[in-house]
């Protein structure tokens, strides 16, 4: 996604502005599966109850600041070869809804935007819950949106440019500086290094205990300590994260037991956008692996090592150049073919394909880089999201940190696990997460 996508809008008076389906959304409308729909969601907690239609102008502004947010697929025609957005310059729907005030309004809003896509056929894709339960204070901003059209980091922009107008703030003058690499003074990586080789199949997520048949994926949301790093350590929180992330897969499988004998390769997205109010909407984000041998996801294994290993590994693939989605991807997309003949294709490569699919996905937004200040109703208190947990991986972890706390979520395929079993999984990595810390002063390593 390029910055002059954002600058796209309908023409006043003339037909919607056209733009062909970039690589990612087109593979995500080609795999669109009715049963594990392809929604992310976030929620912002707010510790009072923004005015509705004050927040609704808000929303309605924000998405006219961020036009490339105001899409819906052109129906396509015979022969096509591309799907196309429409820019529509203007919403076609309400997005922002106020439920009823209920008990277990949250529960039943989760539930509904992990089971039912906003249209991709109205713009914009995304929709706007505010729930609130008589026995919590304040409320929650929910959004819904369809991954075809755009993530979560573009969603959570959206929100913060509707929080600066809500509350009536200048939007910031800079962009927020970049991340830099912990340690600092270079990346310590040496010339020509590649990646470690797992060659063969990655391992699978042991199936547990899924219950009745459903559409949507189940969820579990907590919040955890952000895990303690040691002054001038070279390696980051997501780097604790991902060895989390994999020794806790490696635990379940031998607890389900699965023999650990394929490698654990995790899905990382790396997102180069700038966060300020320039950043391009869409799906923004390149998809990198992670991997780890069998011989590193053994009980016992040393987490200060692997942190060690693991940080190298991410300083290196964030330096490599790559295709959002790699090569293969950007062939399939390639207008050679009518679109209705490439989805064909891809549906049956994805099946093909599905056993060499990574083990899991760990997207981490890492700090919220926004206040998400909304006046009188208060900064954000927690944020969550989450991303699709399809099948062939079945689970996905999905962190964000405000307020020096970890919101965690797990994200899985109703046909792979159960609420219980993500309950295990929660205190899987929990413990393993805690194992990754610095001892705080005073502690014995």
């Amino acid at each position: 996604m390029t910055a002059t996508h954002q600058q796209h809008s309908a023409r006043p008076g003339g037909p919607p502005r056209r733009l062909p389906f970039p690589v990612v959304d087109e593979i995500a409308r080609h795999c669109a599966d009715p049963d594990e729909p392809d929604t992310v969601h976030i929620e912002i907690h707010l510790p009072g109850r923004p005015d509705p239609e004050r927040l609704r102008a808000a929303v309605a502004t924000a998405l006219t600041r961020h036009p490339r947010a105001l899409v819906r697929q052109r129906a396509p025609r015979p022969l096509a070869l591309r799907y196309a957005w429409e820019l529509t310059g203007a919403p076609d729907t309400e997005v922002v809804a106020f439920p009823p005030r209920a008990a277990g309004a949250l529960a039943a809003a989760r539930v509904r935007a992990l089971a039912e896509p906003p249209p991709l056929t109205a713009s914009p894709p995304l929709r706007l819950d505010v729930v609130e339960e008589p026995e919590r204070p304040g409320c929650v901003l929910l959004f819904t949106l369809h991954h075809a059209a755009m993530d979560g980091p573009a969603c959570l922009r959206i929100a913060a440019t509707a929080a600066e107008v809500y509350a009536g703030g200048a939007p910031p003058a800079a962009e927020p500086p970049p991340r830099s690499a912990p340690g600092g003074g270079g990346t310590g990586l040496t010339a020509g290094a590649r990646p470690p080789r797992t060659p063969g199949r990655p391992a699978r997520v042991a199936a547990g205990h899924p219950g009745p048949p459903a559409p949507g994926n189940g969820m579990l949301v907590c919040e955890l300590p952000v895990p303690r790093r040691a002054p001038g350590s070279g390696h980051t929180v997501n780097d604790q994260l991902l060895v989390a992330t994999a020794l806790t897969v490696a635990d379940w499988n031998r607890r389900r037991g699965q023999a650990q004998d394929r490698p654990v390769r995790i899905t990382m997205p790396v997102d180069d956008r700038p966060r300020g109010p320039g950043m391009p909407i869409g799906n923004g984000t390149r998809l990198v692996e992670v991997a780890y041998s069998v011989a590193e996801t053994v009980p016992g294994t040393d987490p200060a090592a692997l942190l060690a290993r693991t940080a190298e590994r991410t300083r290196l693939l964030k330096t490599l150049p790559r295709r959002p989605l790699g090569l293969g991807a950007a062939l399939l997309t390639a207008p050679v073919a009518p679109v209705a003949v490439r989805a064909r294709a891809t549906r049956a490569l994805r099946r093909l394909a599905a056993p060499w699919t990574s083990t899991t996905l760990l997207s981490n937004i890492g700090r919220v880089p926004y206040p998400l200040d909304f006046g009188d109703a208060g900064r954000a208190e927690r944020v969550w999201f989450s991303a699709p947990a399809r099948m062939p991986r079945g689970l996905t972890f999905t962190t964000a940190s405000t307020g020096g706390r970890l919101h965690l979520v797990l994200r899985w395929s109703r046909a792979l696990l159960g609420a219980e079993d993500a309950e295990v999984l929660r205190e899987l990595f929990t413990r393993h997460l805690a194992a990754t810390g610095a001892p705080a002063q005073g502690e014995t390593p």
